[in-house]
């Protein structure tokens, strides 16, 4: 199944600024870099934020290169790499924190601004399936049907999805951050995909119907547990009202000989 690895667009800041969004995955390297032609005496510049806290600095004429990466907070610290020829700015080993506005600015001759919004997306875990009882069944159906279940935990900005196929049988999104989804899907007669993805990856979970979906009647895990805790104590109240019988019936039998022979003797 091919989902997108990753997306980038372009979008208006403001009135006339263009955006690119760049799109990484936590722990990946990105490279910002603007499709501009360099002079020999430009100063580039590099600002993050809405305070626009300045991250490097790059001045071509004199070969000089300086990198706070202290600030804001301290979280570029040593992650931070300055190309001289290119301009470009390289974040390495990135986190979720490092995700908002990045602007690089260029001054000569003449002064131009690029823009870059980059969102860090986290690893995703893997979707796991169980199975369900459904609702209103009986636990003696002989029919192959039971209802899934496909969950994952603690996932920021991300979409999961049933899939038959190639076809999207339902999804749920999440845009806040660490929360947990969880889907259902009544299975029948063929084999599902469970598909958690976000713009750049996806992880998915295959299953074949007969994994998990069998007639109640022959596997015990499609019923409801409380059920399968009431069938064990009626067979045990079963099986004890059977013994109470048997020695009730051995007992009366036992008093009815005795009386029968001390009737005999008296006669």
């Amino acid at each position: 199944m091919n989902l997108p690895r990753q997306q980038i667009q372009m979008c208006l800041f403001g009135d006339t600024d263009a955006v690119k969004s760049v799109s990484v995955m936590e722990g990946d390297s990105v490279t910002l870099q603007a499709d501009t032609e360099l002079q020999t005496k430009d100063l580039i510049m590099w600002n993050f934020g809405t305070n626009r806290s300045l991250l490097a600095k790059n001045n071509r004429e004199t070969n000089y290169i300086s990198i706070n990466d202290d600030v804001p907070d301290g979280r570029f610290r040593d992650r931070l790499k300055v190309d001289h020829q290119t301009g470009s700015l390289t974040i390495t080993n990135t986190r979720i924190t490092d995700s908002g506005l990045y602007e690089e600015t260029i001054s000569s001759e003449t002064h131009t601004k690029h823009r870059f919004s980059v969102t860090v997306y986290a690893r995703l875990a893997i979707p796991v399936i169980i199975s369900e009882l459904p609702p209103n069944s009986s636990s003696g159906s002989s029919v192959s049907k039971c209802v899934l279940l496909c969950s994952v935990l603690n996932v920021s900005d991300a979409t999961l999805s049933w899939y038959k196929g190639t076809s999207v049988m339902s999804s749920i999104s999440v845009c806040d951050l660490n929360r947990s989804l969880s889907l259902h899907l009544e299975c029948l007669d063929d084999s599902y995909s469970c598909v958690l993805n976000n713009p750049i990856s996806n992880q998915t979970t295959h299953l074949n119907n007969t994994e998990l979906c069998q007639p109640c009647s022959d596997c015990a895990f499609c019923c409801d547990a409380s059920e399968v805790v009431a069938r064990l104590v009626l067979s045990v109240l079963v099986g004890a009202a059977t013994v109470f019988v048997l020695v009730y019936d051995i007992i009366t039998s036992r008093r009815g000989e005795k009386e029968a022979r001390s009737g005999t003797r008296r006669s």
